[in-house]
């Protein structure tokens, strides 16, 4: 077994192209699939070994959003497995998305309606709601669930004899303008996915500068716009199948509407290739399609003050003082 990698999972979209694409590049590895749902967890395990009958393939049932359930599988994984050598923090949710066709009209008359469709600035608000542990349910699925686990698996990550790797799904749309210090889980806004993406680029940004001495390195990716359940929940199907011509053509000019998951999934398999040593930790890594269909990678610094990304880091840290304390008998 060459690595073993774990992934959030599902039966369609950016995770399941991205299991397919790693057993390509190697099929030796120990692929360990994560999702909500047991029966789609062993669904997506069952279309995977249909593609790939010889691949080591095992499944984890986990709510990101839900710490008692992170902690649970912490606990399995420490108990499964003696290291990790790739964790895809993939999972994410954006509840009841709504776009603001006043300020998409407005970008068409400004000249920025380009900048706002591969960015989704300004036109796309989210209704967030409190969990069942009294967290933000977006800020608690897309980053802190994730912050937690990489925690519960420190012993499995650091101190092996090669790096271990976690590679973020974060966002274009991950920006410094919808997140606050002061409201960090965006309890008061109605961008609560953009915050919490730009909250995943700031805590990859201090994972490295805190554990790279033991071997442990971060990066963030863009898939770029997907055509996955998430996006299809934006707008009825049939206008989706009205606009699809369109985003094709407009791929000639928007290099990030990668469209399909497997294109999607091209910086996370790239990241997969490369030594972590040289890369640059103030780097994402966005998944891009030339209008012709062409795939490939493009590193843009990213936007973060090393700073605010440090205070940010110390509040995750009390956050999760404060929230494991009610579950000490999920602890060792």
């Amino acid at each position: 077994c060459s690595g073993l990698c774990l992934t959030p999972c599902s039966c369609s979209g950016v995770g399941l192209a991205l299991c397919r694409r790693l057993l390509e590049e190697d099929g030796r590895i120990h692929l360990c699939i994560a999702c909500r749902n047991g029966q789609k967890n062993e669904a997506t395990r069952d279309l995977i070994l249909a593609d790939y009958p010889a691949a080591q393939v095992s499944t984890v049932e986990v709510d990101l959003g839900n710490l008692a359930s992170v902690l649970r599988v912490a606990r399995e994984l420490r108990c499964r497995f003696q290291r990790l050598d790739f964790v895809y923090l993939n999972a994410g949710i954006m509840p009841n998305p709504h776009v603001n066709f006043k300020a998409l009209w407005h970008g068409l008359l400004t000249g920025k309606v380009l900048h706002m469709l591969t960015t989704a600035e300004g036109i796309m608000t989210q209704t967030d709601r409190l969990n069942g542990d009294g967290l933000q349910e977006v800020f608690a699925t897309n980053l802190f669930g994730h912050f937690i686990l990489v925690r519960q698996l420190e012993s499995l990550l650091c101190g092996n004899e090669k790096p271990s790797r976690l590679i973020w799904t974060s966002s274009s749309n991950a920006r410094e303008s919808a997140f606050s210090l002061s409201d960090y889980q965006h309890a008061k806004g109605q961008e609560s996915y953009s915050s919490s993406k730009y909250a995943t680029d700031l805590t990859s940004v201090v994972l490295n500068r805190k554990f790279n001495k033991q071997g442990l390195y971060s990066s963030v990716v863009c898939p770029g716009l997907v055509m996955s359940n998430m996006t299809y929940r934006i707008l009825p199907v049939f206008l989706w199948k009205l606009l699809m011509p369109i985003m094709w053509l407009i791929r000639f000019f928007a290099k990030t509407y990668t469209l399909t998951p497997y294109n999607g999934a091209e910086a996370h398999v790239w990241l997969f290739k490369q030594k972590p040593e040289y890369l640059d930790a103030l780097v994402k890594y966005h998944s891009c399609t030339s209008g012709l269909g062409k795939s490939y990678v493009e590193p843009r610094k990213m936007d973060v003050d090393e700073e605010i990304a440090e205070k940010f880091y110390q509040k995750l840290l009390e956050l999760e003082k404060q929230t494991l304390e009610k579950y000490s008998d999920l602890l060792d």
